[in-house]
């Protein structure tokens, strides 16, 4: 374990300066189109996967790329880690993150959020927020697109009980697009809360796109049938890999939430 704790650290150290570095030289895409600035986001998720590679022996695949389907689109992913925040964002045209309004306020990273047009809830505001984030929602998909989603919204442990919350069908019927799930089991790998990184197999899946006009109930039944399904295989798998790797999968039961 000490040499994955040597690792993490080295890991973290790369990491972070590397996002600085990009931080400065994305400082002139405030005067430029929001593509330029996600071009350089671009950079740092390679980067990320680069270093998770070679530093921390962490292999990323991903799976079912070739469902995506091209225009606006709703996609609704797991979320158990802060890697899928910035790496999802490499798979779409026009990618728009519906996010939690503290981001925002972080100097610098918080105004490169508002310039590529991310969407920010506040959590507390209840109704009126709800209201607001599906129009501006309804209004960036219209425009072409793609609506990234967290429907658990926040980071959710691998093999915590799912948690779905209803807004994301609301956003789904409002746009009237397809829907794209994702499965994932970053959570085995990038865990929150910590900055240890285990080495094994990240996967990705991205399933079966859903087609626009179900039902609410049908909807989020079947969102979060598929997703969990896929990701209780995915997250299976990792755990007997690592067990393989490091000799015992770690536990991740205070990563949720």
């Amino acid at each position: 374990m000490f040499s994955i704790f040597l690792r993490s650290l080295v890991f973290n150290v790369l990491f972070y300066a590397v996002l600085a570095f990009c931080a400065i030289i994305a400082l002139p895409t405030f005067l430029m189109p929001p593509r330029a600035l996600l071009t350089i986001a671009g950079w740092w998720a390679s980067a990320t996967l680069f270093l998770m590679r070679v530093v921390c022996n962490i292999k990323v695949e991903f799976r079912g790329a070739e469902t995506i389907p091209t225009g606006p689109l709703v996609v609704v992913s797991k979320h158990q880690s802060f890697w899928e925040a910035f790496v999802l964002m490499s798979f779409f045209d026009r990618p728009i993150f519906i996010l939690k309004r503290q981001l925002m306020h972080i100097p610098v990273f918080g105004q490169f959020l508002i310039k590529t047009g991310m969407i920010s809830i506040d959590r507390g505001a209840g109704v009126k927020a709800l209201l607001d984030m599906t129009r501006r929602a309804r209004k960036a998909v219209r425009g072409g697109c793609q609506l990234v989603i967290f429907p658990e919204g926040t980071r959710r442990a691998p093999g915590a009980p799912p948690d779905y919350k209803t807004g994301f069908a609301q956003i789904y019927s409002t746009c009237g697009v397809q829907c794209l799930p994702i499965a994932l089991n970053s959570g085995l790998f990038w865990p929150r809360r910590t900055f240890m990184r285990y080495p094994g197999t990240l996967v990705v899946e991205f399933l079966d796109p859903l087609p626009p006009g179900l039902p609410k109930d049908e909807f989020i039944a079947r969102v979060r049938d598929v997703i969990e399904d896929a990701t209780g295989r995915l997250v299976e798998a990792g755990r007997r890999e690592q067990e393989r790797l490091i000799g015992s999968a770690p536990s991740y039961a205070g990563s949720g939430g």
